[in-house]
């Protein structure tokens, strides 16, 4: 996750750190490792005859990655090889999340490319987010690269109801560029160090630096102490690379990606329906959806962002359509008559828009209006349902996904989500799990929240005593996903550490939900 403390003029922003790599649960004790020692003759190669003519481009994206790591991959740290066990063992996941880049990873490789910077980091969003855009967290960030929202204005990314900057995959690739490059020159150069501080932030890392600087101790990132999930962090992303770089000798399946442009960026112009767009290049709207994440509703910003990606194989075709149709035409508009009662408020979330496009619509120099008077909306062309990506959307399939009995809460003036989930009787977690917020999100009165009691404890449901005998392979993650309990519970019900490591034939007493088919 993207959360920093900057010096004089850049803002300060700390948060927990998120990672979407589950913990393995093999993880040895210490939190130091010395770094490795090379001397000159170590890093002697033996070189083949000089050859005049240039290497021919990779055809796919993974070789062009390799050619371009720069990094030590530390093989021979225990953490590294924990990670690099655990993508060997989930095949499934490291075919899903190379699938899910394909739109995406040649255009990062790109940016740091005109950067000159290791392309190991263009594996970095697969550690935040597992390279999905509309990726969360329980910290408020935010996009694959996993922006807090003070640090992704800080980096001008633009945040508003319309737009999110950091959910904006062209956007929010260049900060997080900007964002390295700073805190490389911060670090003196060190990518480790770097690396660490994009985690927990910049202020994290300098000051145990600093602590073990009093203390006469090294300052690597292998020898500072480090909050529990950034000294995993670092790790994760090297075993990755190490992965990428031998995949086949890891038995590890990578998606197909070619070395080419997927998308291109077009500038519109002017505000236009999503839907309208997805037509005009005849392509899915949810495929514009997913190249154009930053959008939260179901047209651009009438005010900001007019730059729309484009699948490149649809680029020619949308243009021309395009420039054929008027800006007037490119969103549909409402003649609404105002009714006693109604204010601008109201009209704009009826038809999910915001006062300042009415306003700016209807040439209002106030937010004065007046029964009988008519007014011009812009609304969506289709149904809400068909804008499956939208911010309320999203919420919605959320809210459908909990277990046991339904509630719901309209939230009112002065709620916060922590007396709300009192009297709800669940979790500030589980409640903001369910309609897809972090806790410490800003409550607007007029929502209504759901809730649902009684999932595995209902009354035509029992939890059941298992005694599990541990297998090889097996990790603390992979019992858990399993069975559908957590890895603190695993940890809590047999009293072991979570650094320990679990050895087959193992017992480990759990207590799983009756109707899970184990």
């Amino acid at each position: 996750m993207v959360h920093k403390n900057f010096a004089a003029a850049l803002l300060a922003a700390t948060v927990g750190a998120c990672s979407q790599i589950p913990e393995t649960g093999s993880s040895p004790d210490s939190e130091s490792q010395q770094t490795q020692e090379t001397s000159p003759a170590n890093n002697l190669e033996i070189s083949s005859p000089i050859s005049t003519e240039a290497a021919p481009p990779p055809t796919d994206i993974w070789e062009r990655l390799r050619r371009g790591f720069r990094l030590n991959h530390r093989t021979e740290d225990p953490k590294v090889q924990d990670y690099i066990a655990y993508f060997s063992r989930n095949e499934g996941y490291m075919s899903r999340v190379t699938e899910r880049s394909r739109r995406y990873i040649f255009h990062v490789a790109e940016e740091l490319e005109q950067a000159n910077m290791p392309l190991e980091l263009a594996l970095l969003p697969i550690v935040e987010s597992a390279y999905d855009p509309f990726a969360y967290s329980h910290a408020q960030a935010s996009g694959m690269w996993q922006f807090i929202p003070a640090t992704g204005r800080s980096f001008g990314l633009q945040q508003n109801w319309w737009y999110d900057g950091r959910r904006d995959v062209h956007e929010s690739t260049r900060a997080a560029v900007k964002y390295f490059k700073y805190l490389f020159e911060r670090f003196d150069g060190d990518w480790e160090l770097t690396l660490a501080a994009y985690n927990a932030g910049e202020g994290t890392v300098r000051r145990a630096i600093e602590r073990n600087r009093r203390r006469g101790r090294g300052t690597s990132f292998w020898e500072i102490k480090l909050p529990r999930e950034t000294k995993r962090y670092v790790p994760q992303l090297l075993a990755l690379a190490e992965v990428v770089s031998r995949p086949e000798h890891y038995k590890v399946p990578l998606h197909e990606v070619a070395n080419e442009p997927y998308y291109a960026r077009v500038n519109v112009g002017s505000q236009i329906d999503l839907s309208q767009a997805a037509e005009l290049a005849q392509i899915e709207l949810d495929e514009l959806y997913l190249l154009n994440p930053g959008f939260n509703r179901w047209a651009t910003d009438p005010n900001g962002n007019h730059h729309l990606l484009i699948p490149v194989e649809s680029l020619e075709r949308f243009e021309s359509a395009l420039e054929e149709l008027p800006v007037e035409q490119r969103v549909t508009w409402e003649r609404y008559s105002i009714a006693r009662g109604d204010t601008l408020s109201t009209i704009a979330r009826r038809y999910q828009t915001t006062i300042s496009a009415i306003r700016e619509a209807n040439k209002l120099r106030n937010n004065n209006i007046r029964a009988g008077k008519t007014l011009l909306i812009p609304s969506a062309s289709g149904p809400e349902g068909q804008y499956a990506y939208t911010v309320d959307q999203r919420v919605k399939q959320r809210q459908a996904t909990g277990q046991g009995q339904r509630s719901s809460y309209t939230v009112q003036p002065g709620d916060s989500l922590w007396a709300i989930s009192r009297k709800l009787k669940v979790s500030v977690k589980e409640l903001a799990h369910w309609n897809s917020m972090a806790p410490g999100d800003t409550l607007r009165p007029g929502r209504t929240l759901v809730a649902y009691n009684g999932g595995a404890g209902s009354s035509n449901r029992t939890t059941r005593k298992l005694s599990y005998k541990v297998r090889s392979g097996d990790s603390l993650y992979r019992i858990a996903n399993k069975f559908s309990i957590k890895i603190d519970d695993i940890l809590r019900w047999n009293k072991i550490p979570k650094s320990k490591y679990l050895q087959p034939g193992q017992r480990l007493t759990l207590f799983v939900d009756s109707a899970h088919n184990s």
